[in-house]
């Protein structure tokens, strides 16, 4: 007789999905954190052969992701060494340790928690620190495509610095 058992498979799940709750009613924006969902599911459901491949995708559009909305913000008067940009510049130092301890010790565990502790900080990201950003996008008339602000009386009159202050 021939033994046909084989041994289970992890059944895994995403921490996050998209929803209309993390919409912010700004296209590009909602655009790129769509994406940011869809690659960061992709991680969490990725076997062991590709985890590292989907966290690397994750990691390249996240530091895209993070560019375009830091330079939206020094176009619109929202200075670089605001909180915002500085939570940017700290998940991605996060996320490139994880790759690097993925990769060289084949800790795929601490990739998958931190995957996971991913999709539980977005929402809270999204729907603070970006809905304050997508508020003062709309309102100076900021076009992500071309740069151009078509409100400039709407922009502040010096930097915005700090956590919006």
């Amino acid at each position: 007789m021939t033994d046909t058992h084989t041994a289970p498979i992890a059944i895994r799940e995403v921490t996050l999905a998209w929803s209309d709750d993390l919409a912010l009613d700004l296209d590009f924006m909602d655009d790129t954190h769509r994406e940011f969902v869809d690659l960061l599911a992709a991680t969490e459901l990725a076997d062991d052969e590709t985890l590292i491949e989907r966290f690397s995708a994750l990691i390249d559009h996240t530091d895209d992701h993070f560019g375009r909305e830091d330079q939206w913000m020094k176009d619109t008067q929202f200075s670089s060494s605001n909180c915002h940009t500085s939570q940017h510049d700290v998940i991605l130092q996060v996320m490139r340790e994880g790759m690097r301890r993925g990769k060289e010790n084949g800790d795929l565990a601490m990739v998958r928690q931190l995957a996971h502790e991913l999709g539980i900080w977005f929402p809270q990201h999204a729907q603070t620190m970006d809905a304050a950003l997508a508020q003062h996008l709309q309102r100076v008339g900021y076009d992500a495509e071309t740069g151009i602000v078509s409100a400039p009386e709407a922009l502040p009159a010096g930097e915005i610095h700090g956590c919006g202050g």
